[in-house]
């Protein structure tokens, strides 16, 4: 799955708990919500921040992080849903993803299990999203979808 896959898969299922997500998937979502967040948190404290240069060091922050704000407003749900996807391809329940509130232990728990490999073959959560011989191979069984489906050649 290539990053503009996985941004447009994870919008257009950005409230669908249910199903599988692959590593690609989720980690390709992962790294458009913290580099949009990064660009837009600097372009908060162009507009709206101010800035402190000393010698050989500088400080920008903003106490209206408009853009920022917004950005993730519009994206936690799709990077809520994605993790719980991601969690169903290990076999695991999406009640797992609060264990990330223990402090220190269960962010890393949470990593671990997401760059972990998911169960090959269909679990108790639906279709292995990477198979190939299950169609398009790609999750299908999430939702209905505007985008349409082609086959791989």
């Amino acid at each position: 799955m290539t990053f503009g896959q996985s941004v447009r898969k994870c919008f257009s299922n950005y409230v669908t708990f249910s199903g599988r997500a692959s590593r690609s998937e989720f980690w390709w979502f992962a790294l458009f919500v913290f580099a949009g967040q990064i660009v837009l948190s600097w372009l908060d404290i162009a507009l709206f921040g101010t800035t402190e240069v000393a010698p050989g060091s500088f400080s920008g922050q903003t106490d209206t992080p408009v853009f920022s704000g917004l950005f993730g407003l519009a994206t936690l749900l799709p990077f809520i849903s994605v993790a719980v996807r991601r969690l169903h391809d290990r076999d695991k329940s999406g009640w797992w993803y609060w264990i990330g509130l223990i402090p220190l232990v269960g962010f890393i728990i949470l990593i671990v299990w997401f760059a972990t490999e998911g169960t090959r073959g269909d679990n108790q959560y639906g279709p292995d999203p990477l198979d190939s011989d299950g169609g398009s191979g790609g999750g299908e069984g999430l939702t209905a979808s505007s985008i349409p489906s082609v086959p791989r050649d």
